[in-house]
């Protein structure tokens, strides 16, 4: 019986590993996202709606990826050097 724990533990952790990008303090939310990007709400609003950032919504609140965030750093650093 202590065996079969034992597997069941090790399972629960690999599991764990495994899904650890989907936790959600990692993830960042609206507020987040516009102070590190320098942008206004509404702004990342049309970036949402264009498809130019990747988010997740539950219920109403959105949730982005920091590898999205860091993504578009160069990219709007670039825009606003023209």
């Amino acid at each position: 019986m202590l065996t079969e724990i034992a597997t069941l533990i090790r399972k629960v952790d690999l599991l764990c590993e495994k899904c650890n990008d989907k936790r959600l303090p990692q993830w960042l939310d609206n507020e987040d996202v516009c102070r590190r990007l320098r942008i206004s709400p509404r702004t990342l609003q049309t970036m949402r709606d264009t498809h130019m950032i990747g988010c997740t919504q539950i219920n109403r609140k959105f949730f982005y990826k920091p590898e999205e965030i860091a993504r578009l750093l160069p990219l709007l650093e670039d825009e606003n050097k023209t």
